[in-house]
């Protein structure tokens, strides 16, 4: 009897830790299950996060592409508004596209490419002789502008230059140690003395400079006193002389040097001679010229590039 209660005992006890880890493993599982929920709630909110910075990602790329769209716009307004218009020199016409806030210099850095005339030996006519500083703006070139260029290319200059002979050379240096004032010397003096002072002589300026005026220089004479008219045709690249028996059309690129020097006594006008050959005795010299306008008469006819 006692043998058969200590085994219901056992059997008892062994059901109850039967179900003791029934309960245990229960517990265990609940406990996996939830942690396992909270895991894949954090790997959603994970996945949430980066699902969202991804997300942000092309916001944040989308404003980089404006923002490049403004820097393309903004480079655009610099380059500036542009016109194209034709260039023509010896009898070729070009067609060219140039900001219009652009220079004139600067257009004529870009003609050299095409012409091959360095930009300083360059004259481009526009209404007559273009100034390096001024804008296409200012000069209001048009779609239908038409710009003239005057020049030659070095080729051309080095081809019609003329070596001095040593005679040359010696006279050129006796003319200028001579400190006698021109006006004073006797072929000069004579000249002066017998005609004097033009009744039509326009207004001198002394110590001024001014650019020619679009009209002619009258009230001038040579030296024979006959009335001297020059008229500058830029776009022919002459200079014309006129005098009552006939007009001489001068090519600019012809005149070898220009000479002047004040009047003594009136230094608001000057003599100034047009040195058509390669000695001094082919100077044709006009007297009575308005002095503002020595210095625009040599720039026109030789150029800056040139010195003499």
């Amino acid at each position: 009897m006692a043998s058969n209660e200590n085994n219901e005992d056992i059997k008892q006890d062994g059901d109850e830790a039967t179900v003791g880890a029934e309960s245990m493993a229960t517990d265990s599982s609940n406990n996996a299950a939830k942690d396992e929920a909270t895991s894949l709630q954090v790997d959603i909110h994970k996945t949430d996060v980066e699902v969202n910075s991804e997300t942000d990602k092309p916001v944040a790329d989308s404003g980089g592409g404006a923002a490049d769209s403004t820097q393309a716009q903004t480079e655009n307004c610099d380059k500036g508004e542009t016109v194209t218009f034709k260039v023509i020199y010896n009898k070729q016409k070009y067609d060219i596209t140039f900001e219009l806030d652009k220079t004139i210099l600067d257009l004529k850095k870009h003609v050299q490419t095409l012409t091959g005339v360095p930009s300083a030996m360059q004259k481009l006519m526009f209404k007559g002789l273009a100034k390096d500083e001024n804008t296409l703006r200012e000069l209001k070139v048009t779609k239908t502008a038409k710009i003239m260029v005057v020049g030659s290319t070095m080729n051309d200059v080095l081809q019609v230059t003329n070596t001095p002979s040593q005679k040359e050379l010696q006279e050129e240096e006796k003319a200028a140690t001579s400190k006698e004032p021109l006006c004073q010397q006797k072929q000069h003096k004579k000249v002066l003395d017998k005609y004097g002072k033009p009744d039509d002589a326009l207004p001198g300026i002394r110590k001024k400079k001014e650019a020619l005026p679009a009209y002619p220089l009258t009230g001038m004479y040579n030296k024979a006193g006959g009335k001297v008219r020059l008229t500058f045709k830029m776009e022919l690249d002459q200079v014309w002389l006129g005098t009552k028996e006939r007009t001489e059309k001068l090519p600019m690129n012809s005149i070898k040097a220009v000479v002047s020097e004040p009047l003594v006594g009136h230094e608001e006008y000057h003599m100034l001679a047009l040195q058509l050959g390669p000695t001094e005795a082919s100077r044709y010299w006009i007297y009575w010229v308005p002095a503002q306008y020595v210095d625009a008469i040599k720039d026109t006819v030789l150029g800056k590039w040139q010195l003499f």
